[in-house]
């Protein structure tokens, strides 16, 4: 069972917006761990807002240090919202920002001038000599010039009263990349691969990235007299781990923030999976050893020993820290018996429900026994390579399948993509005669636009239109290839996406409202929807808002009576297995069935625009992640099979 962020958070009894606390930490650094990144960012803010304040009441000026990245957003928004509902003033404000790309024009799309702009000084009253960010178009033999001037300026303001921080993937503050030194100072850095892969999506492609930053150095972030980091999403929680249970190590720069007398980790429960504390409460903390607490237990001391769970002993169980368990529930015996039947009735080859069954045990109502699904696909193409295998069985065993496309992902089609199809549709009607002059011109306008398009530029929006074209197309051949007619292909275009650059609009009314249209169109007795929460900021979980947001609203309903919502996961992570209520199992030629349906959506092979800092192609991300959940089943001691998609069930 899935339960949203802000329901996780009560349920322990916590006031919303109170971090979660336990009795013993392996952390070396103090750590606040919020339900989700708004409580979080309030919670930030508000001290922000105090320091502000109290430096206002003396006379005095507050001198912040500040960050950009998706991470410290949240924050500013509330600060925002304070200046002009709390009268919150930034008169007396004066900021320094960690790092800007090199060289970088301050009115460039990817700026953090710009982004500073935008997200905060644009909306608060902070006068305009007051703020101070790393020149990227200083010449290259004045940087250290520059470097030095910047840190003395800092230092003429009294130093930092408060520094704000993002982490990187790989461990970097500012862009004080891993191999940065403790004492290090403002400085040119070159980037790290990770780090550029990470940002090409704002730049169109790895190849126009920057290699280079002009970044804040460590020493100068530790002289702040506070220290904030902030981190949100999966993605960032093994660094996290690194960072507060590890050793201090010039590998892992935000490290370094062990060493500080002020330093406060405010974290995100995903950002936080990976942490003892999270990962086995037992040990730092009296649980309650409900069955959700039981399984997590069961199946972490099978992997960790590398026993199925059949073979568990009592000194098994008592070695490890779990004797509290055994008091509880009795023989190990007992417990792995019981363990190991719940994971045997996630294993299901009929998603839909098996008809004329006994479904006491299984996953899926056999009733009604041909049912109405509803996919939700964020992208156009999650829906094949996140559930690919459900998605083909669904349809051959009978269910009526529709899939709802939440967004175009037009912004990741390359632009070469786009004038190849642009060439194509002028080539075609001039080929056969079409006379369609405003269609031409929209065309032909498109392809010299990308042909002479600077990085800096905005799609137009025929670019766009184009992009979304060339990804309907794809969406449409998958679902021709799996076997469900193209009317049941629901292109939903969500308005929050249609922004033209990577950053989107918050989640509004529209948005909610095309979600529960195709709802009530459809009518469905089962909703499968990408339940990824690696970046609470990204188009996956704000897609994942609105079906929730919609379906809270349809409850009531009569059809909604008999709807279940499945979730799924996409190609970057997996569920953990204590979490899984259905696993669908995949033989070697239903796997390679998954792959061609993959293949159709041929604008996202051979070197994506967001492939991140993994390498692997989507279907070999795919691939990998099903047999490993199948291998981890087999581990534990099920049965073996080629590959398995996972789900876990949202009561709404």
């Amino acid at each position: 069972m899935i339960t949203e962020p802000s329901v996780i958070e009560n349920a322990s009894g916590r006031q919303p917006g109170e971090p979660v606390q336990s009795a013993i930490t392996y952390e070396k650094i103090p750590t606040h761990i919020y339900a989700d990144a708004k409580d979080a960012s309030r919670a930030v803010a508000r001290e922000i807002a105090e320091l502000i304040r109290e430096k206002q009441a003396k006379g005095q000026p507050c001198v912040l240090g500040l960050a950009t990245g998706s991470s410290p957003k949240t924050v500013y928004a509330e600060l925002i919202r304070q200046h002009r509902e709390e009268g919150l003033s930034f008169r007396n404000v004066v900021t320094f920002n960690l790092d800007e790309y090199y060289p970088m024009e301050p009115d460039s799309l990817q700026s953090y001038v710009r982004f500073m702009k935008e997200q905060l000084f644009d909306h608060v009253d902070i006068p305009e000599g007051n703020y101070f960010i790393p020149d990227g178009t200083v010449p290259a033999n004045k940087v250290s010039e520059f470097s030095r001037a910047y840190e003395e300026k800092i230092q003429s303001y009294g130093g930092l009263d408060f520094q704000l921080l993002g982490i990187g993937g790989n461990g970097h503050i500012g862009f004080n990349e891993p191999g940065s030194l403790i004492n290090s100072h403002t400085r040119l850095m070159m980037l790290d691969h990770s780090t550029r892969a990470a940002a090409a999506g704002d730049f169109g492609s790895l190849a126009k990235t920057p290699k280079k930053a002009i970044t804040m150095g460590v020493a100068p972030i530790l002289s702040a007299k506070r220290i904030v980091l902030l981190a949100w999403g999966e993605r960032k929680a093994p660094v996290i781990r690194a960072a507060l249970e590890g050793t201090v190590t010039e590998q892992v720069p935000a490290s370094y923030l062990q060493t500080h007398p002020n330093a406060l980790f405010v974290i995100d429960q995903a950002a936080a999976s990976d942490l003892t504390r999270m990962q086995t409460p037992w040990l730092v903390d009296t649980v309650e050893w409900d069955n959700h607490m039981i399984k997590k237990a069961v199946t972490y001391l099978s992997r960790t020993l590398g026993k199925p769970i059949l073979k568990l002993t009592n000194k098994d169980y008592n070695d490890n820290g779990m004797s509290d368990l055994l008091a509880q529930v009795g023989q190990a015996y007992d417990l792995n018996i019981d363990v190991f039947n719940q994971l045997q009735h996630t294993i299901t080859g009929w998603p839909g429900g098996k008809p004329n069954a006994d479904d006491t045990n299984r996953p899926e109502r056999a009733l009604p026994a041909s049912k109405r699904c509803l996919i939700f696909s964020p992208h156009p193409d999650d829906d094949i390579i996140s559930m690919g295998g459900t998605f083909q069985r669904l349809h051959d065993q009978g269910h009526e399948v529709h899939v709802g496309y939440q967004t175009s992902g037009n912004i990741a089609v390359a632009d070469d993509e786009a004038l190849r199809f642009a060439d194509y549709v002028v080539d075609f009607n001039e080929k056969f005669g079409i006379d369609s002059p405003e269609a031409t011109r929209i065309f032909r306008d498109a392809a010299e636009f990308l042909r002479v398009k600077k990085d800096s530029e905005m799609d137009t929006n025929e670019v766009r239109y184009i992009k979304g074209l060339i990804r309907k197309g794809e969406a449409k051949a998958t679902c021709r290839f799996v076997g469900i007619p193209v009317e049941n292909a629901h292109f939903l275009n969500m308005p929050f996406y249609e922004t033209g650059k990577v950053e989107k609009k918050p989640l509004g009314e529209e948005d909610i409202q095309v979600v529960m249209d195709v709802i009530r169109q459809v009518k469905p007795h089962q909703i499968y929807a990408a339940g990824d929460l690696a970046d609470p900021h990204g188009t996956h979980k704000v897609c994942l808002d609105a079906i929730f947001e919609a379906v809270r609203r349809l409850k009531n309903e009569a059809f909604m009576q008999d709807c279940w919502v499945w979730l799924y996961r996409g190609a970057w992570a997996e569920w953990d297995i204590h979490e899984i209520e259905m696993a669908v199992p995949m033989s070697p030629d239903q796997l390679m069935r998954k792959r061609l349906g993959i293949f159709k959506h041929q604008s996202q092979k051979d070197g994506v625009v967001y492939q991140g800092t993994d390498s692997r192609e989507f279907w070999q991300r795919a691939e990998e992640r099903n047999r490993a959940t199948a291998g981890l089943y087999n581990q534990l001691g099920l049965a073996e099979y080629e590959a398995m998609e996972a789900f876990v069930r949202w009561h709404f």
